[in-house]
């Protein structure tokens, strides 16, 4: 995997170049090309609005642009929507060209590419003059913090979404099993709701796309180990002898107590066997929440955060944060963090998490009564502020983080699933690229 990775890096490099020297104002001024400094502005006129997941989240934006022009009429927020799946490169091309936004919606997974080109002002000492110091979720500023790869704030955090171990009660209750709030209570949970014969199973295992994010929640969720790194940084711990103990259980229980399907079946499918009752248990993410209700109504399942271990540690692993940058090249970075400030504060960011059924980062908004209503909501929120669930931070911000831990590395679980891999021959594969990929990152940095 360390050629293609090597050859995949070179083709990155050449691509920037490229865009670098054939890109144009694309019929603007030009602002917005990599490392133009900006001004600070008046505080006042017109702004540029990027959401990242457009059309999505697009109706709750323009609620709260409403709300900040309402109370700033001085300042424009012009809204631009863009598919989540088009960000990435719009950023990119913008970045060369010109034609940036003075706000972004910026999640974890990009931070890094754009602060690597020099497109994002910092933000801790406007976090620390602010309405907002003190006011955000500490797991989620770390989660930001981190997937830039450096010592800085670059992203004003907005949501999160997080692990979710959806069961369905009504199996629970008929087979006299209480919540599988532990691991241990996990797998026999998953056992004793098993009968291959009626083609019942107590868990769907996911083995094609997306397996290695929840390999890794399992991993880490029974190891106890909190960091990806080492204490030096350089070596990943992703090959612990603890972490390959908890992947050979948790892979273990393909076809023993899942279905066979499940070493290809997307989603969709999983989620439909869930949503019929032939599986016990699910996992997935807050976002899979009001579907399950839309299927088989809230009276039938409940979704609770990754189990615990036997002594009440819980460890899970991040999930990307959705955040807001001050783009380095506005001439208004005064009415543009304004705008950001108005959008993480208490009342946007209850309203924004609400209307997407996440998990807000505004501390105050995160005890807001309509939490109450939304029960998976609720102990997702209470799980990362509680100050009693370690959260890995997985290292969004290496380039190749994307390919390892998709492309590179879901058919060599699938050969774990089947046992023509061990546990063992697998991780150490990953933890060898993951380690050069990080000795490459550190040697860009200087």
């Amino acid at each position: 995997m360390t050629k293609r990775r090597n050859s995949r890096l070179a083709a990155a490099i050449s691509l920037v170049s490229a865009l670098a020297l054939t890109a144009t104002a694309c019929g603007d001024d030009g602002s917005g090309i990599t490392g133009a400094k900006g001004a600070e502005g008046s505080g006042k006129g017109k702004i540029v609005f990027w959401d990242e997941n457009g059309g999505v989240r697009t109706a709750v934006w323009k609620e709260i642009i409403a709300d900040f022009e309402k109370a700033n009429p001085d300042v424009d927020v012009q809204y631009v929507g863009i598919a989540s799946t088009e960000a990435q490169s719009k950023y990119d091309t913008a970045i060369q060209g010109g034609g940036l936004p003075d706000v972004g919606g910026v999640g974890a997974a990009m931070v890094a590419g754009i602060t690597a080109q020099d497109a994002l002002e910092p933000l801790d000492d406007r976090i620390e003059a602010s309405s907002l110091k003190g006011k955000l979720n500490e797991a989620m500023t770390e989660n930001v913090r981190s997937a830039a790869g450096r010592d800085e704030l670059y992203t004003v955090p907005i949501s999160a979404t997080n692990g979710v171990l959806y069961y369905r009660t009504d199996l629970f209750k008929k087979a006299g099993l209480g919540e599988p709030d532990t691991w241990d209570d996990f797998y026999k949970a998953a056992s004793e709701l098993t009968d291959r014969q009626k083609n019942r199973f107590g868990y769907t295992i996911r083995g094609g796309p997306g397996s290695i994010a929840q390999a890794l929640d399992a991993m880490y969720g029974q190891s106890g180990i909190d960091s990806f790194w080492d204490k030096s940084g350089k070596r990943t711990t992703v090959n612990d002898p603890k972490n390959v103990a908890a992947l050979e259980k948790y892979a273990g229980m393909y076809k023993k107590v899942t279905p066979e399907a499940d070493l290809n079946n997307d989603f969709t499918k999983m989620v439909a066997q869930f949503d019929s009752g032939s599986i016990a248990m699910l996992n997935h993410n807050l976002g899979s929440y009001q579907d399950h209700v839309s299927s088989i109504g809230a009276d039938k399942f409940r979704g609770i955060p990754q189990p615990e271990l036997a002594d009440g540690t819980r460890v899970m692993v991040s999930n990307p944060v959705s955040g807001l940058g001050l783009l380095k090249s506005s001439e208004n970075k005064a009415a543009a963090w304004k705008f950001i400030e108005f959008a993480a504060s208490h009342a946007s960011n209850s309203k924004f998490s609400e209307s997407a059924g996440l998990i807000p980062a505004n501390k105050e908004a995160a005890e807001d009564p309509w939490l109450d209503k939304s029960e998976t909501t609720q102990l997702g929120a209470e799980a990362l502020f509680s100050g009693r669930t370690r959260i890995v931070q997985l290292p969004y911000y290496l380039p190749d983080w994307n390919t390892l831990s998709k492309a590179d590395s879901e058919s060599g679980f699938q050969k774990v699933l089947l046992g023509k891999m061990s546990a063992k021959d697998f991780l150490d594969t990953f933890a060898e690229d993951l380690d050069a990929a990080q000795a490459e990152w550190k040697e860009q940095l200087g």
